[in-house]
């Protein structure tokens, strides 16, 4: 399946219309529409601006199927609580992000959607 007719396929699902896709990602509808027939081949950053508009991780883009693929021969990553105990740049990152976490928890729903609504419009800037 070529990328533009997964990306509509996705759309169609979630009942989106170009216009929804160019107001979330920044894109030109007349792109959209270019990419979705198969006329432009998205570059990773683009494909990545897809993703978000669409709600959806960037390897969904690729792979249909209800699970993601298996990615053998990965090493195991640290948990944020694990980074957290570093005294590193990226301990300090984990602490800050964990003191996020939480706060964020506390907040009610519609605060919540608020503000990362609000950090999207910021990404896309």
């Amino acid at each position: 399946m070529l990328i533009g007719e997964r990306i509509r396929q996705i759309r169609e699902q979630k009942g989106l219309s170009q216009g929804d896709i160019e107001k979330a990602s920044g894109l030109l509808r007349c792109y959209i529409s270019r990419v979705e027939h198969g006329h432009t081949v998205p570059s990773l950053d683009t494909l990545e601006r897809f993703a978000a508009a669409l709600d959806v991780p960037l390897y969904r883009l690729f792979f249909s199927g209800e699970n993601p693929p298996p990615t053998p021969n990965l090493s195991r990553r640290k948990t944020l609580e694990e980074l957290a105990e570093e005294e590193s740049e990226a301990g300090s990152e984990a602490r800050f992000l964990l003191k996020l976490r939480g706060l964020l928890d506390r907040m009610i729903d519609a605060d919540r959607d608020f503000l990362l609504d609000f950090a999207k419009k910021l990404a896309t800037r």
